[in-house]
């Protein structure tokens, strides 16, 4: 008989499960009464009212989904509005709104880039920037995480050469934040484009939340390119590019992520641009955010824990192995918490962790729950 094509995929599942990384879909009930600190909903406005009414509002005018990709029919004055004003709120001349974030790393990366382009990517970043830089058929040199010599020593070895650095703002394993200032000055000194996706960012740092580029002083500016997430702060659905005018016109034109993919559904679009004004209106809620984020690591290091310090809401906790790891998580869910659990490949480092969600609506005594539930529940306790 002939062998099953799919046989190979059997040992790839007994190496996974040997190596404790398998990984299972749970889905959630509408009314979990678990306390969740997994979720990237840092400013827990996706439930408020008033961004679900926008989402529904923007479905009953427009329809379930946008019906095409947005140089057909997927593009509705509803987008340009959310466009207009993300620009307007992060600083930036223009914007251009896709359906992930995922899918925005991938437009930027690959149409400010492309085979005669050299990309300088941070060893740290996300897997979209990642997959980004393979598809641009780009040279593209991993150096140093957080390293801006490592940067400036890369554009110096290429001299003339038409050059993209990519970071991430805000690192999703540990929260650390990039070194911005320096990398913007290593790009101006050498000519080069600076795309910072500032998903981790956005709602969360900056002046009333406007993000890493505007607390940093670089919205706006020459050589500057940002991409952001819609699905995190503004607790929604969707992704965006910003940038100069004329930067947002090439990706309309050679972005294939933009071009070939249906437009976003009008209801994630509606929801994040409610989300915006709210934000807009509540400003405090960005050093909310951060304010929980350092009350969870500070109690839990005190615990004698191995928490990274956070420069925005994520907190990590380091544990002894996968397994441990994933055991940890359980036993918290079990306890009522639900917290996130990186293992390899997703954790660059190797070291797996549980990451906390420092939410800006979380009350005292969730706080208080949440970190005793994890002391509670550590490996060795």
């Amino acid at each position: 008989m002939p062998q099953d094509p799919f046989d190979w995929i059997d040992d790839e599942s007994r190496r996974r499960e040997r190596a404790g990384l398998v990984r299972t879909l749970r889905p959630r009930t509408a009314d979990s009464d678990l306390l969740d600190l997994a979720s990237n909903d840092y400013l827990g406005l996706t439930r408020r009212p008033e961004v679900t009414e926008g989402a529904v509002e923007a479905a009953r005018r427009w329809g379930a989904g946008a019906t095409g990709s947005r140089l057909v029919t997927g593009s509705t004055e509803l987008h340009a509005e959310l466009e207009r004003e993300l620009a307007d709120f992060c600083g930036f001349e223009a914007a251009l709104v896709l359906s992930s974030g995922y899918a925005a790393n991938l437009a930027a990366v690959t149409a400010l880039s492309g085979r005669d382009a050299l990309v300088v990517s941070d060893a740290g970043n996300h897997a979209s920037i990642v997959d980004g830089c393979r598809l641009s058929r780009a040279e593209t040199v991993v150096v140093a995480h957080a390293d801006v010599d490592a940067v400036r020593k890369t554009l110096d070895a290429h001299p003339g050469r038409r050059a993209l650095a990519v970071t991430d703002s805000v690192f999703s394993v540990d929260g650390d934040a990039a070194p911005l200032p320096g990398l913007a000055d290593a790009c101006r000194e050498y000519g080069a484009a600076l795309l910072v996706d500032d998903a981790h960012g956005l709602g969360v740092l900056g002046d009333g939340g406007r993000g890493a580029l505007a607390a940093a002083g670089l919205a706006g500016t020459a050589g500057t390119v940002a991409t952001l997430t819609l699905s995190k702060s503004l607790g929604s659905q969707g992704g965006a590019v910003l940038g100069p005018a004329r930067v947002i016109d090439h990706l309309v034109n050679t972005a294939r992520t933009f071009i070939f993919d249906t437009g976003l559904a009008p209801a994630a679009a509606g929801g994040a641009l409610a989300s915006l004004r709210v934000l807009r209106r509540e400003p405090g809620l960005a050093g909310r955010a951060r304010e929980v984020a350092a009350t969870l690591h500070r109690r839990l290091s005190d615990a004698g824990l191995t928490a990274a310090r956070p420069e925005a809401a994520v907190v990590s906790v380091q544990a002894p192995s996968p397994d441990a790891a994933l055991r940890w998580a359980a036993d918290c869910r079990a306890a009522g918490l639900v917290v996130g659990c990186f293992r390899p490949p997703s954790v660059p480092d190797g070291i797996s962790r549980i990451r906390l969600t420092a939410r800006a609506d979380l009350t005292e005594q969730q706080i208080d729950t949440a970190v005793s539930t994890i002391i509670e529940a550590a490996p060795g306790r």
